[in-house]
């Protein structure tokens, strides 16, 4: 496509990928006409949610409204959610009508596997804000007791999975419990189907977090595929333990609207890409972040900073078809995060080449929050 008139380009999702996206695209295209659609205009900091129980954050600080960054972006918000699309990717169905564009990204994230029986018994922490507010008011209800924390992946996908925020959840819960003076009251458990919980980490991360288990007393089952939650137990086909507070993170898929579409599957039911981001068979589809499976090693993170690293391979490429230009720019894979316990954090860094863990300190901690500040500052 080459024409004088300026591209319409719409951006599905409001998260980071799709907020990277409008700004990847901006910086290359002055002129292009941006719709984003997504239910609200609001940036949820799902990083931040960690430090809601223990009192550090609260809703407020964490939902950043984007009128102002859509107005210095010149970006149409349309208040939908998308339902299917046609036309080749040219069209969009929306429950506000249709959207007509000249390119399209796909950032609508994804979703989790709610299909363990009895998954209606826990928590699923990176659903949002009220989930880690629902572990909060659980956990200051509670007098003692046991509280289970753990995560699986999708069998079908094999980067589908968020562990890291669990691990966080986990040893953020230990430090809260120590500071009220009721840990002695509490049993923590942490459950996995396998014997290396955290190894898309690398190695040396795996024997990291035992350790750091087993310095604070957290009890692990490991090793045991899941078989359901009671009100009142976890269940594994290496046997049952009680839990009166079950924490959870399934494995990932893609959302339903993906299903109202002909897009390319991944056996694990994302949206599939190429190095470059781009959608195989549709001309001008791009997809960034949790909603697509790219190529690469099995350890790649489903994080906000792949999103940012996939957004800007994304933008380059989709503004060169749009003007008729040759362009084969493909993502960064680098893994990069900060273990939290609510003072200290831990470092953990992974390239194709390199491996890297840095012990607890209190300077991680602080590089995590100032970290969230200079990000959330270009949104507000």
């Amino acid at each position: 496509m080459n024409t004088t008139q300026p591209s319409r380009i719409t951006v599905v999702g409001a998260g980071f990928g799709a907020l990277s996206a409008v700004r990847e695209l901006r910086q290359r295209d002055p002129h292009a006409l941006i719709t984003l659609v997504a239910p609200r205009a609001e940036l949820h900091y799902l990083p931040g949610i960690i430090w809601i129980p223990s009192g550090l954050r609260t809703r407020q600080d964490l939902v950043v409204p984007l009128h102002n960054f859509f107005r210095r972006m010149r970006v149409t918000h349309l208040a939908a959610e998308a339902t299917g699309l046609s036309a080749d990717g040219r069209t969009l169905h929306t429950t506000a009508g249709q959207v007509l564009n000249d390119g399209l990204v796909i950032a609508s994230g994804g979703r989790f596997i709610k299909k363990l029986p009895g998954i209606a018994h826990s928590i699923t922490p990176c659903e949002g804000i009220a989930a880690a507010e629902a572990i909060r008011d659980r956990v200051k209800a509670m007098p003692g007791g046991t509280i289970a924390m753990g995560f699986a992946g999708n069998p079908n996908e094999p980067t589908a999975v968020r562990g890291g925020p669990v691990f966080e959840f986990l040893f953020g819960m230990d430090e809260q419990l120590r500071r009220e003076g009721r840990r002695d009251q509490f049993k923590l458990v942490f459950f996995n189907p396998s014997k290396e919980p955290g190894n898309r980490l690398g190695a040396k991360a795996v024997g990291h977090l035992l350790a750091e288990m087993k310095r604070r007393n957290i009890t692990t089952h490991l090793g045991h595929k899941l078989k359901a939650f009671e009100a009142d137990k976890v269940v594994t086909e290496g046997g049952e333990f009680a839990a009166d507070l079950i924490v959870f993170m399934p494995g990932m898929t893609g959302n339903t609207w993906f299903d109202q579409t002909s897009l390319p599957r991944s056996p694990g039911g994302l949206i599939q890409a190429d190095a470059t981001c781009r959608v195989p068979g549709f001309e001008r589809v791009v997809v960034v972040g949790d909603s697509g499976s790219f190529p690469g090693p099995d350890w790649m993170p489903k994080q906000a900073h792949m999103a940012d690293l996939q957004a800007a391979a994304a933008a380059d490429n989709l503004v060169a078809d749009l003007i008729g230009k040759p362009s084969h720019t493909t993502f960064k894979v680098e893994l990069i995060c900060i273990i939290d316990a609510i003072d200290h954090g831990t470092l953990v860094y992974r390239t194709p080449k390199r491996n890297l863990i840095l012990p607890s300190t209190r300077l991680f901690h602080w590089a995590k929050r100032g970290f969230e500040w200079m990000y959330l500052r270009q949104y507000r």
